[in-house]
Parts: structure tokens; sequence; C-alpha cells
């Protein structure tokens, strides 16, 4: 069984961003290591083939954009597609950079996650492909001990009914921000023909967000991934999700996220041997 679900489970990374709050680093931070040498940016076991290593065993692609010769460079041993995500659109441009891979795979299943996200176990990417079984989608949540800035879950016993960001639910009143205690850790798994029906809808409903470009408030298109959970909500089809350990699903998005990331990388390791 659990061989079955490996080889048909396809997996998407998304490696495009910049990382601009990595202050004094200015590679992908998807690359940065988890056994530091010289300092925390320079060293051994890059983050994304960690992340590699720990996904399904089926095919695999990764959506680039900065730096996307290292990032390719780094991971040619891993017979990967490459999809190139032309403007940092926001995580629904980079599922939507990546559609004619999820479309060809003859997989049942899809993985997306993030490239700074290296903690992930394999055993929970398989719960996540696993609980397809009974849902369309499957988000990867956790409980923190603070929410801080993150999306919250909103769910009806098993199922998740919309994930809100934080721009808005920091406005609920405060009963109603403590009812939301799962927060979304950016990770799926889908039934690949679902998310191709919800890919077009996707598509056709942008957001219109403002954002500082050369100084100046500009007006750009992005698009989300976790609109689709009210997609498929719509189409009567089933949201569930799994908890994760709230350090398994740290992203790396600054010097101490990627300090702490390597502490737990190296205590980990210091188990398994």
């Amino acid at each position: 069984m659990e061989k079955a679900l490996e080889t048909t489970t396809a997996s998407l990374i998304l490696a495009a961003g910049r990382g601009t709050r990595m202050k004094d680093f200015d590679g992908s931070k998807t690359l940065l290591p988890l056994h530091p040498g010289k300092s925390h940016y320079e060293g051994s076991n890059p983050i994304l083939l960690e992340i590699l290593n720990n996904l399904p065993s089926g095919p695999k692609a990764v959506v680039v954009n900065h730096r996307k010769e290292d990032v390719i460079d780094a991971t040619r041993r891993f017979n990967l597609t490459y999809c190139e995500q032309p403007v940092l659109n926001g995580t629904g441009g980079a599922l939507l950079a990546a559609r004619e891979f999820v479309e060809v795979q003859e997989c049942d299943h899809l993985i997306i996650t993030m490239g700074d996200v290296p903690l992930v176990k394999s055993a929970t990417y398989r719960e996540l492909a696993e609980n397809l079984k009974n849902n369309s989608l499957t988000v990867l949540g956790f409980r923190p001990e603070d929410k801080k800035q993150y999306g919250v879950l909103e769910v009806q016993g098993d199922q998740v009914k919309k994930i809100i960001e934080w721009k808005y639910w920091k406005t609920f009143p405060e009963g109603k921000q403590e009812e939301l205690q799962i927060c979304n850790s950016g990770i799926y798994a889908v039934r690949k023909n679902d998310l191709i029906h919800c890919l077009s809808v996707l598509a056709s409903r942008p957001h219109i967000v403002h954002k500082e470009i050369n100084g100046k408030l500009t007006e750009v298109e992005e698009f989300f991934i976790t609109d689709i959970v009210e997609y498929m909500n719509d189409d009567d089809l089933l949201v569930g999700y799994v908890i994760g350990d709230e350090n398994e699903v740290m992203g790396v998005d600054d010097l101490s996220a990627i300090i702490k990331a390597q502490e737990l990388f190296l205590k980990r390791r210091s188990r398994v041997t």
C-alpha cells in the first residue's frame, strides 16, 4: 500500500521567491545549509535537497525564478521538472506556472510544499496523501503557542471551510480569534483531477493588491493557493486537515529562523546516529 501511494503521488516545490527578509544573503534561501560551516549561510545539506529527499518518490517539479540557475545546478541529480514563474505573483501564481506539469502527470495525487520549509518528515507527507482517501484536498495545519501573523483554518469538525489570512482575522472579535486555533503551514496534498478543475477558476480570479515597486505604490495582480479551499467547498468537495508539529513546519525566512532550523536539523541527525 505504501509503495503504491509513493509512486502515485507527484510533488511540487514552490522555490521562486527572493527571501527579502534574509539580510546579508542574496542567494536562493532554498539553498541555505542545514549543517552550517564557516557561517550560518555557508555549509552543507541545503534546505531544498532535504525537502526532495523526504518527499514521495513520484515525479517532482520545482517552481523557480530568483537565482534559478543556482537552484537548477544544485538539484540536477534529482531528474526534476523546472517551471519558471516569470512574475512573482503569489503562491497561486506559482501553482499556475506549474499547470502543465500537473496536467501531464499520470499520478493521482499532488503534494504542494514550500522551498523554505525543510523539516517536514516523510511520514507527514505520507499522512497528507493518505488523507486524500476521504478528501479532495488536505491542509497541513499546526497549533502554535503564538499565532503571530499566520493564516488560520476555519474548520467544522474534520473539514476546512476557509483559510483566513492574518490581515482579516486580526480584526475579528477576541472570542472569534480564540476559536481559530489551527494555523496554515502552506503545505497541501490534493487529488490531481480536482485541482485541475480549480486551476481555471484560480486563473480567472486574481486579487488586486498594492505593492511598493521602485518607490511607487502600484496595483498588481496576485493569486493565492488558499482560495482553492473555498472553490472546492463551493463545489461540495471535501477539504480535510492533519496536524503537524510547530517545529516541523517552520519556514526559514530570516536569520533567526535558519539558526533555529539548523539546530533542529542537527539535533534530529544526532538522534538518528
